[in-house]
């Protein structure tokens, strides 16, 4: 299944598209609002997340408004896409509020090209994980990775070890208990 994760902007969004399997970035990209407005049209089926505005209590110019607009746009033409906070991105892959773009970037790097040269970006030749990187498009990843582990399906892998995890531990708790009542019937026959 994929998922489109859309960080908008006043005059353009950067967009990225997933595997949800993976989280592997299948398309990324950054274009005025107007074409990915039809992309949007022309795209079907999968899952969309489109990072929302959030208020600090502090005011705001002409552009908060007019990107909280294209989000309305954007909502109304997918239908059943999810807003997200950037704080609950922030968090997910940084583990603080307080992370910036700097933060979150290198938290993907880390997470899924930890080693790698040019930030696993990799070249024309042989492409990285992140190639086709840029500015914004990194935050629509972020989206889009934050959405994919938070899915159906990354909760039931979690169930599914956190499930494993405890019939390990009644085994042993189930050894440990025989030991015991063994341990008791030598002491009391002595």
């Amino acid at each position: 299944m994929r998922l489109l994760a859309i960080d908008p902007g006043t005059t353009e969004s950067a967009y990225a598209m997933l595997d949800m399997s993976d989280c592997r970035p299948v398309t990324v990209g950054k274009v005025p609002n107007e074409e990915l407005l039809d992309m949007l049209t022309v795209a079907s089926g999968g899952r969309t997340v489109i990072e929302m505005v959030a208020s600090y209590g502090m005011p705001v110019g002409r552009e908060v408004f007019e990107t909280c607009v294209w989000i309305g746009r954007f909502l109304e033409r997918v239908g059943g896409a999810e807003l997200i906070y950037r704080s609950a991105v922030k968090l997910h892959h940084c583990h603080s509020a307080k992370a910036n773009d700097a933060n979150v970037t290198q938290a993907l790097i880390d997470r899924f090209a930890s080693g790698e040269r040019n930030r696993g970006k990799g070249t024309a030749r042989a492409p990285g994980w992140f190639y086709g990187f840029s500015g914004d498009i990194w935050q629509a990843y972020a989206l889009g990775v934050y959405a994919c582990d938070m899915s159906e399906a990354s909760c039931e892998r979690n169930l599914a070890n956190a499930r494993s995890r405890l019939a390990a531990a009644e085994a042993a708790h189930d050894e440990h208990a025989g030991r015991f009542v063994a341990l008791m019937r030598n002491g009391r026959s002595q």
